[in-house]
């Protein structure tokens, strides 16, 4: 049976959630501006592995007191569903968003069981004027580029604890009201470290279900969630809902996916269903997709 918090309606289901391969980088540059410019186009294109490769963001800035230059910088989480594609994605867009990008360096910025090639994948741009460094166990490529010259430590760490499709279904009566209670929820998951929302501001619309009606089609709309599709499908909804936004949370344990969600579910019952949302549910598959399985009870403040 669902439970009423504050007004708000939590679902009696859990958020199915499967394993990912996890990696992380810190961003320095001159400004912290630059340096999220920087993470920003590296993060670009990252929000499902189902179209896009990868998933990435921002887990949080930093200050030149944390940093191993002394710069303002950022840290990046990236997620994918294998080491071969992770190190693809990695390589690529360090290539293509980091050397590119004016004054910045890039660090390892996880201890891992494994490691990913960063410098060293990218230190033949240098056209054998690259310099190779040592200080102590850590290993740097200097490759020169027209600002002066870009830094990047050689690999970074892999861990293959991380997860992915931690996952909250926020439904309102009103489109405003339900994204406010999404934006509540998403400044709320960005206080917890080791996570990333992936989607655009956090914030996803077009929530899938496993295949579709179409051959090669791997996710196709959640009709059951879908406002516009109600009296013509099986539907979730009750005759109230009229909008529907989904939170997909990947964290580096399971553990930080369930903190995250947890913080999730308390702004939104904290905002309340006048101005936010008047339930709370989560997607899940019935335990085929993934073995990690978060109960909305159990997150509960």
């Amino acid at each position: 049976m669902p439970l009423t918090v504050r007004g708000v309606r939590i679902d009696d289901t859990f958020a199915e959630a499967f394993g990912m391969r996890a990696t992380a980088v810190i961003i320095t540059a001159d400004s912290l501006h630059w340096a999220r410019q920087a993470a920003l186009s590296m993060t670009g294109f990252a929000t499902s592995v189902i179209g896009c490769g990868c998933e990435a963001g921002i887990d949080h800035e930093l200050t030149g007191k944390q940093t191993p230059d002394g710069r303002p910088g950022v840290r990046v989480l990236l997620f994918a569903v294998s080491t071969a594609e992770l190190q693809k994605q990695l390589q690529t867009r360090v290539a293509q968003c980091l050397l590119t990008s004016p004054s910045s360096a890039c660090y390892a910025g996880i201890n891992g069981e494994e490691t990913l090639r960063l410098g060293n994948a990218l230190r033949y741009f240098g056209d054998g004027w690259q310099i190779s460094k040592r200080f102590g166990e850590k290993h740097f490529w200097r490759i020169p580029v027209m600002d002066g010259e870009f830094v990047c430590e050689a690999t970074t760490g892999l861990t293959k604890q991380a997860v992915g499709g931690g996952n909250l279904l926020i439904l309102g009566r009103t489109p405003q009201t339900t994204r406010a209670a999404a934006e509540a929820a998403v400044a709320a998951i960005r206080k917890v470290p080791d996570v990333i929302a992936p989607f655009p501001g956090g914030v996803v619309r077009s929530g899938s279900k496993v295949g579709s009606k179409y051959k090669g089609v791997p996710a196709s709309t959640n009709e059951a969630y879908c406002p516009t599709l109600r009296g013509a499908v099986r539907t979730a909804l009750d005759s109230e809902t009229k909008s529907v936004l989904e939170i997909v949370v990947d964290g580096l344990t399971a553990e930080t996916v369930a903190s995250a969600m947890r913080a999730g579910i308390s702004a939104i019952i904290k905002l309340g269903p006048r101005r936010g949302a008047t339930r709370i549910s989560a997607g899940n598959y019935g335990g085929k997709l993934g073995p990690h399985h978060y109960y909305l009870r159990e997150l509960l403040p």
